[in-house]
């Protein structure tokens, strides 16, 4: 069973490998390779050795019946009589039709590559660009909208938002009001600030709920808080910090409301009451028991040596051990915390920062810690104490009992003394098969019988172990064997006792017991099958009692009493980067949607859990949740109350309940967003239109004569790709014409059409057969030879080959023209039955675009070599970007993927240094064209890079330049104007899930001939072979 098993991993491996679906084939190169599967694999996809050469599959085509008879007996560089048997000397082929397993491979490919695609795409509700349209800056809808971020504001952004999607928050902020002798009598500087501060976050909301805007500007706001904030050495805010001082100030802001009534009375507090609780520490510290109660707002928890939220909750709710029998020790330290209030939105803070003594500067603390999105809290509270101290109890004495089982186990399984160890129950089957070994035959002067009988029956133990074909072949041998030894001369057996003895140890093909009687061998088996049995028994029972306690661990707090407290989770405050930069965004649960979505600064877009866990959990990149957000059961199910209806009812009925200085608000923001808008058509219609070229002229304009006397797309994109390769290829056909003279002379102009048609097609065979090299790539030569290295069906080559010979531009002399027509004839005679004009464009497209993907390489490398970064970059986007729809249909379809991706990063690591320095220059000039690589350049190319298939070497690229320009917050010889623009960059170069990647395409340039063409590869390759590490296959 186990056999089969692994038979089928390794045929469902190779058939994602080659793309055949036959099993029986498969299995077949399985055999062949002794069950070695890139052994196989290579059986399967190698291409064949040199090979006969096949003349043209004329049979049953208009081409052949057009042609003289002799033309299907074309000479061939190698001899005619190896035709036959072409077909023998290829490696394994399948049954099925390759043409058939070709196009099956293909679907699925494309298939594989339309998933990815559309799995890596997001419905984006932001547009990047210069000139952005309307659309791009209106808000859609009922869509939440965005904020600003205007100078490393993206932390408040994250906070802010967070906050305003909790409807009880919202409703506190919007309804905030003051008595006018309360204002009256407010005189200090911090009340004063706090109330305008309020007012400013009042018309914030506002605008959040019934702008017309995109995204909002919250500088009014923000700039009441700089006073506070405002650091030379740290510009950027930390998240916890901002909300702590936030709720500070939305406490003491709220508190002037309670004073009227209760003064002093922080229980009444709105803001107290929804976002603070309180928790009960009992302890034991020299000795001395103590017990206190104190008040948080944002609950701090260590991430450091924790896999997972409750973990790090359980390692924060005690330390060390509380013993009341041992209390009096001095040396006794331990504590407890439980909380005896939860706030209805219970928020966490991970602390994923810490100072590295030796460097002298914090490190931000990267591992994984994962989180879920619903919980109980009811094993923390203070009314459970006696339920959960009694599990504590329980579980401390499970994991002691588990320990001591894995213990006890790991001796059975890595048995021994030593350094190497082996599971106790294999080696006692090791020794059972080693007394089970026959012992060999000792010396050569043994009896004749003896040694016919054990030459002529191989043991029972070999003969199982074979396969069928293998045994037959070792009796035949065995059995000979034998006759030649019962029939040879005395002399031969003479001779044969003459021989010197030989081992036991040197007969034996594997160890075996020189002499055991039957006695020892049934005592020594019947003991060591009793014992593996029982160690077996003994193995199997262990692993049982670990499951069982496993799975009572997982149940400990599974009991529906500690199941009555439950929090969800409602917000996820993202940082990406390091300790002293990085950038803030928030993933924030939509309760009227039911979906997650992420709020990127002026971008908020669908996401999804899976997003989250990538984003969040940290470990796989420099991102990772810096504070969790839970709100209780009740706000949720008040919240989803709320929002039965659509959103945009919801928010316009909230609107309606604003005061009526907050609606005017409201209405004059939408009037300028109106006046903005006319503005910008009036600046749109004085710009001259610029029409984007369509995919029928850059062909046009890639082909150095376009053929607008065609009648439909099709026919005109495959005549002037056919015409278009015939055209590059006219001096190697005028030769093969110029060869046919004599034939011209004696037999006329058919005979010489089949002559250059034979000899060409011989030539640039043998040409796709040859091996490449680093300075070679043969397919630049013709379009032939890349339709032969990939397979092309017979009926596309033969066509393409004739399109050759009757090519307008071969009108050199009398027999060029001459042969020209008779090939025109012959084209116009074959029709839609022979040749599949579908497949036949998609080829000539497919060679196109690889010529194309060449020459943006050739030039993006020679480029590079010159230090021209801006435009190598662009030309190796390109090449990468085509050259991978090639590669989708089959490796030699496109180039190295390898080269182009390494002289990429190469280029976008050189540009991203000149870019930077171009930027901290402080020099207007020279930081403008630095943000102007960075941003028509640099992000997008990152961004393209940045997907799901990326490369160790491109991520680290990425982390390089990012980390380069994160590096300059915060820096002393920078102005303050300079570091808003950076803030303004970090948010698109840290995180580009939402843009629209826009990168202009590079010149248009006039391919070369196959000669220059080749010529410059080969020039290109041998100059940075000798310098790169990459292998150009």
């Amino acid at each position: 069973m186990r056999f089969r098993e692994d038979c089928q991993v390794l045929l469902n491996q190779m058939k994602e490998i080659t793309g055949i679906q036959d099993s029986a084939f498969l299995l077949a190169a399985l055999k062949a390779a002794d069950g070695d599967l890139m052994e196989a694999v290579t059986f399967l996809t190698e291409d064949p050795g040199p090979e006969p050469v096949q003349s043209p599959a004329w049979e049953g085509s208009t081409v052949s019946k057009q042609l003289p008879q002799d033309v299907s007996a074309a000479p061939t560089p190698n001899n005619q009589d190896n035709l036959c048997t072409a077909n023998t000397v290829r490696p394994l082929e399948s049954p099925k039709t390759p043409a058939a397993e070709r196009d099956a491979a293909e679907r699925a490919q494309d298939a594989h590559s339309a998933e990815n695609k559309n799995r890596s795409k997001r419905k984006r509700c932001e547009v990047w660009g210069e000139n952005p349209k309307e659309n791009d800056w209106r808000r859609a809808g009922d869509w939440p909208v965005g904020m600003k971020n205007i100078g490393n504001t993206c932390w408040f952004s994250a906070v802010i938002q967070s906050l305003f999607q909790l409807p009880e928050f919202r409703r506190l902020v919007l309804g905030y009001s003051l008595p006018q002798n309360v204002l009256e009598s407010c005189c200090s500087h911090t009340g004063k600030r706090n109330i305008a501060f309020m007012q400013e976050l009042q018309c914030l909301f506002a605008l959040m709920l019934g702008t017309w805007r995109k995204f909002v500007d919250p500088s009014a706001a923000l700039e009441l808080l700089r006073d506070v904030f405002r650091s030379a050495e740290q510009p950027q805010q930390d998240v916890s910090e901002f909300t702590h001082k936030l709720l500070d100030w939305l406490e003491d802001a709220f508190q002037l409301t309670v004073n009227a009534t209760s003064p002093g009375d922080k229980s009444e507090n709105p803001m107290v009451q929804l976002f603070y609780g309180t928790f009960l520490t009992e302890g034991v510290h020299e000795g001395n028991t103590f017990s206190k109660i104190e008040t948080f707002g944002q609950y701090p928890l260590q991430v450091n040596g924790y896999r997972n939220l409750t973990e790090c909750l359980e390692g924060a709710m005690v330390e060390g051990e509380m013993d009341e029998a041992t209390a009096s020790q001095s040396v006794k330290y331990g504590q407890e915390r439980w909380f005896t209030k939860l706030p209805p939105v219970l928020t966490f803070e991970l602390s994923r920062f810490e100072f590295n003594q030796s460097l002298g500067q914090p490190e931000k603390i990267h591992t994984k810690l994962e989180f879920p999105q619903a919980m109980y809290m009811d094993r923390y509270l203070y009314c459970n104490k006696d339920l959960i101290q009694m599990k504590r109890e329980e579980m401390k004495r499970l994991k002691e009992k588990m320990v001591t089982l894995q213990h006890k186990l790991e001796r059975y399984m890595e048995y021994g003394s030593g350094p190497a160890r082996f599971p106790l129950p294999d080696m006692l089957q090791y020794v059972l098969e080693f007394i089970a070994t026959k012992p060999a035959v000792s010396s050569a002067q043994s009896s004749q019988t003896t040694l016919l009988h054990s030459q002529a029956k191989p043991r029972v133990l070999d003969v199982l172990s074979q396969p069928n074909g293998i045994r037959e072949k070792t009796d035949t041998r065995t059995e000979d064997e034998a006759f030649f030894v019962a029939n040879s001369s005395p002399q031969q057996n003479s001779s044969v006792e003459l021989q010197a003895p030989v081992s036991a140890a040197e007969l034996s093909e594997c160890p075996a017991p020189h002499v055991v009687s039957e006695e020892e061998l049934t005592l020594v088996q019947t003991c060591l099958q009793r014992w593996r049995n029982e160690i077996e028994q003994d193995v199997q029972d262990l692993k049982e009692s670990i499951a069982r306690i496993n799975l009572s661990i997982e149940q400990m707090y599974c009991d529906p009493l500690l199941q009555q407290v439950p929090y969800r989770l409602h917000a996820v405050l993202v940082h990406e980067g390091q300790a002293n930069a990085g950038h803030y965004w928030a993933f924030i649960y939509d309760q009227p949607r039911q979906r997650w979505l992420k709020y990127n600064d002026i971008a908020v877009t669908e996401s999804s859990w899976e997003e989250l866990e990538r984003e969040s959990f940290g470990g796989l990149r420099n991102a990772s949740a810096y504070c969790l957000m839970y709100i209780s059961d009740q706000v949720s199910r008040a919240a989803a109350d709320e929002d039965e209806g659509p959103e945009a009812g919801q928010f316009q009925k909230e609107v309606e309940a604003l005061s009526p200085e907050l609606r005017h608000y409201i209405q004059e923001d939408n009037w300028r967003l109106e006046q903005e808008a006319e503005e910008w058509d009036e600046e749109q219609s004085c710009k001259i239109p610029q029409m984007e070229p369509s995919p029928t002229s850059e062909l046009q304009e890639l082909s150095s004569e376009s053929g607008p006397e065609q009648s439909s797309v099709c026919e005109q994109s495959v005549h002037s790709l056919s015409s278009e390769h015939a055209r590059i290829a006219k001096e190697q056909t005028a030769k093969a014409i110029a060869n046919t003279a004599d034939a011209y002379e004696k037999n006329g102009v058919e005979a010489a059409l089949c002559k250059a048609f034979r000899e060409e097609y011989s030539r640039l065979y043998l040409l796709s057969k040859e091996t490449p090299t680093p300075q070679n790539d043969a397919r630049l030569q013709h379009v032939l030879i890349y339709f032969l290295q990939n397979n092309a069906p017979q009926q596309v080559v033969e066509r393409t080959l004739l399109e050759q010979f009757a090519d307008k531009n071969l009108s050199y002399d009398e027999r060029s023209i001459s042969i020209m027509k008779v090939a025109r004839a012959k084209l116009s005679e074959i029709g839609p039955e022979d040749v599949d004009m579908e497949e036949y464009k998609r080829w000539h497209e497919d060679y196109s675009l690889f010529r194309k993907v060449s020459i943006y390489l050739l030039t993006g490398l020679e480029l590079y070599q010159n230090r021209k970064y801006q435009e190598s970059l662009t030309y190796l986007v390109y090449a990468y970007q085509s050259n991978t729809k090639l590669l989708l249909k089959g490796t030699n379809r496109g180039v190295s993927e390898s080269l182009i991706a390494l002289y990429r990063r190469k280029c976008l690591l050189k540009l991203n240094e000149v870019a930077a320095s171009l930027f901290v220059s402080c020099e207007e000039a020279h930081v403008s064209e630095g943000v102007s690589i960075l941003n028509e350049l640099i992000i997008p190319c990152m961004h393209l890079m940045n997907n799901f298939e990326i490369s160790k070497e491109d991520l680290d690229a990425i982390e390089v330049m990012r980390n380069r320009w994160c590096s300059y917050l915060g820096r002393e010889d920078m102005d303050a104007k300079l570091q808003m623009k950076l803030g303004e960059l970090l948010p698109r170069l840290l995180d580009g899930s939402t843009e629209v990647i826009v990168l202009k395409e590079p010149p248009k340039i006039r391919p070369n001939s196959p000669y220059d063409l080749c010529s410059r590869f080969a020039a290109v390759m041998e100059s940075i072979h000798g310098a790169s590490a990459v292998t150009v296959k």
